[in-house]
């Protein structure tokens, strides 16, 4: 199970930290990554990391804003966003695997 939670309504230029309670599986396992969907769009993957946390990876639309973490003892996955623009806006998903939760809303105003 993926539940993700921190989303809420910030204006351009704010920051959001994103987290993600798994349980399930074995989360210190798992690579894991974050995709969103803006209203009206497909999915769009955003940021993903190994299961160690080592090694990290970025869309280009949030490089050098985002920042994906976890802590697998407590097991959690992050994402900080800062400096977010409206076109940030849209719901976030925490993804292993293709499995996602029910996702947290991000709306960026302008």
């Amino acid at each position: 199970q993926l539940v993700e939670s921190g989303g809420g309504l910030v204006q351009a230029g704010g920051s959001l930290r994103l987290s993600c309670a798994a349980s399930g599986f074995t989360f210190s396992s798992a690579a894991l990554s974050w995709v969103r969907q803006a209203p009206g769009k497909g999915l769009e993957w955003v940021s993903g990391i190994s299961s160690g946390g080592g090694t990290t990876t970025y869309s280009n639309s949030v490089k050098g804003r985002f920042t994906i973490s976890r802590d697998n003892a407590k097991n959690t996955l992050y994402l900080q966003m800062n400096n977010l623009k409206p076109e940030d806006t849209a719901v976030y998903y925490c993804n292993m695997g293709g499995a996602r939760g029910q996702g947290t809303q991000v709306t960026v105003s302008s």
